[in-house]
C-alpha cells in the first residue's frame, strides 16, 4: 500500500489508542476539545487526517488500496493502517468515516456503496474492534455539509442544504444544527431526482435523474459526444488531447473555459442552468436559507455558479414575492468530508469520555473498599491474636 503524509504541524509525540466508547452527543457546544480522525473514502484511496476542535488539520495521510481494490476487508485494513500511524503522533479520541454509500440510520452499517463492494456491511463494528476507540459511520455528503456548516460557507445558518457535484450528485441537509438523515438513514439522495420525463438513462436504473444533466458525467459526456461527432466547436478540446476522446476530463474542461474557449464556457453554463433548475425545486421543497455548493465540479467557481443562480431564479416558485436563498461555493474543498467526519466524531467521544471516566471512578471506588476491607479484616485478626496471648491458660 503506498502512502502519501502531509503534515501541516506536528506536535509532540502523544499517547496511543484508548478504549472504544459508543453513541453520540448531539450538540457540538458542548464536545470535548480533542483531536480525532476524519477518514474519506473513496473508489480507490481513502484519506485520514487528524484535526482539531476548531476545524484545522494537524495532519493528513492518504493511500491507494492494493491493486486498486474494492473488497471491504482491504478497505478496511487501509483505514486501519492509517489511523495507527496517525495515532503514533496523536492522541486520538475518536474516529470518524464518510462514505460516499448509503448508511443506516444508526451510523453503523453501509447499506450500499456504488464503488465499493459494501452491502449492509457492518463498518462501525468492524473498525471499533480493531482500533479500540469510538468509531462513527456516516454518507461523506452528509459529513461534507457538517464541515461547511460549521467551518466553511454555511456559518450561521439555521437551514442549509449542500449540493456534492462530482461525478453524480450527493447533498444534505441540516436544520439548527442537526443533519436530517431521514428515517433510514438515506435522506439527501437529490442527484436522483427525476427532473427529465424519459431523459439520459442513469445507473441508477431510471431516466432523467438530476445528475446526468448537472454533474461531472454530464460534462465529460456531453463533451466526448461533440468531439466524436468531429463539431467544429471542439476543435480546441480535441487538439488539446491529441484526438484521444477518452482523455477529455472536467478538469481540463474547466481549464479551456478558463482560457475562454467557447464550447466549454457553454458546457458549463449548461450544467449550471440544471443545476440552478434542481436547486429551485428544492428550494420549493426545503426553503432552506443557503444552498452550499461543493464537489469537484464547483472548481468551475463563477463559470458554472453564476448560471446556476441566474437559473434558479428564472425558476423559483413565487419568484418575486418570497425571500432567496444565498447560492454559495464551499470553502473547505475535497477535504470537506475529511474534517466534517472527524468533527462528528468528537460528539460521539463525550460519551466515550464520560463512560471511561466512570469506569475509572468506581475502579477507585473499588480499589478504597477493598484496600478498607483488607486494613479492618488485618486489623481484627491482630486484635484476636493479642487477646490470645494474654489470656491465662485454664488449669
Amino acid at each position: 500500500m503506498s502512502t502519501h503524509r502531509d503534515t501541516h504541524r506536528v506536535p509532540e509525540r502523544g499517547t496511543a489508542l484508548r478504549t472504544i466508547g459508543s453513541r453520540e452527543r448531539r450538540s457540538h457546544l458542548t464536545a470535548p476539545r480533542v483531536p480525532t480522525v476524519g477518514i474519506d473514502i473513496g473508489g480507490t484511496k481513502v484519506m485520514a487526517g487528524v484535526v482539531d476542535a476548531d476545524g484545522v488539520i494537524l495532519e493528513k495521510v492518504r493511500a491507494e488500496t492494493p491493486d486498486k481494490s474494492k473488497s471491504p476487508k482491504v478497505v478496511e485494513d487501509t483505514i486501519v493502517e492509517l489511523v495507527l500511524d496517525l495515532s503514533d503522533r496523536h492522541d486520538v479520541h475518536a474516529v470518524g468515516i464518510g462514505a460516499a454509500g448509503w448508511v443506516d440510520a444508526d451510523r453503523s452499517r453501509v447499506l450500499f456503496a456504488p464503488h465499493l463492494a459494501w452491502r449492509n456491511e457492518p463498518l462501525r463494528d468492524s473498525l471499533q474492534g480493531r482500533l479500540a476507540v469510538p468509531v462513527m459511520v456516516d454518507n461523506d455528503a452528509n459529513t461534507a455539509a457538517w464541515a461547511e456548516w460549521r467551518f466553511g460557507a454555511g456559518r450561521g445558518e439555521d437551514h442549509l442544504v449542500m449540493i456534492t457535484l462530482g461525478t453524480g450528485i450527493g447533498g444534505a441537509i441540516l436544520e439548527d444544527g442537526r443533519v436530517k438523515r431521514g428515517k433510514y438513514g438515506v435522506a439527501g439522495e437529490f442527484g436522483h431526482m427525476q427532473v427529465v420525463p424519459g431523459g439520459h438513462r442513469c445507473p441508477c436504473g431510471n431516466r432523467g435523474c438530476w445528475e446526468q444533466y448537472s454533474s461531472g458525467n454530464a460534462l465529460v459526456r456531453e463533451a466526448r459526444e461533440l468531439a466524436a461527432a468531429d463539431s467544429p466547436v471542439a476543435y480546441n478540446i480535441i487538439e488539446r488531447v491529441k484526438g484521444n476522446i477518452p482523455d477529455i476530463t472536467g478538469p481540463l474542461i474547466t481549464e479551456l473555459a478558463r482560457e475562454g474557449d467557447a464550447m466549454c464556457v457553454e458546457l458549463l453554463q449548461d450544467i449550471g442552468q440544471w443545476l440552478g433548475v434542481g436547486i429551485a425545486n428544492l428550494a420549493a421543497a426545503l426553503d432552506p436559507s443557503c444552498f452550499v455548493i461543493g464537489g469537484g465540479v464547483s472548481a468551475a467557481d463563477d463559470l458554472l455558479i453564476g448560471p446556476a443562480r441566474d437559473a434558479f431564479r428564472r425558476h423559483l416558485t413565487g419568484r418575486g414575492y418570497r425571500p432567496e436563498a444565498r447560492i454559495a461555493k464551499a470553502q473547505l474543498g475535497p477535504e470537506a468530508g475529511m474534517v466534517g467526519a472527524a468533527d462528528l466524531a468528537r460528539l460521539v467521544a463525550r460519551r466515550f469520555r464520560r463512560a471511561n471516566r466512570r469506569r475509572v471512578e468506581r475502579y477507585e471506588r473499588y480499589e478504597r473498599y477493598a484496600q478498607a476491607f483488607r486494613n479492618g479484616g488485618a486489623g481484627r485478626t491482630t486484635r484476636a491474636r493479642s487477646r490470645s496471648t494474654t489470656q491465662e491458660p485454664e488449669s
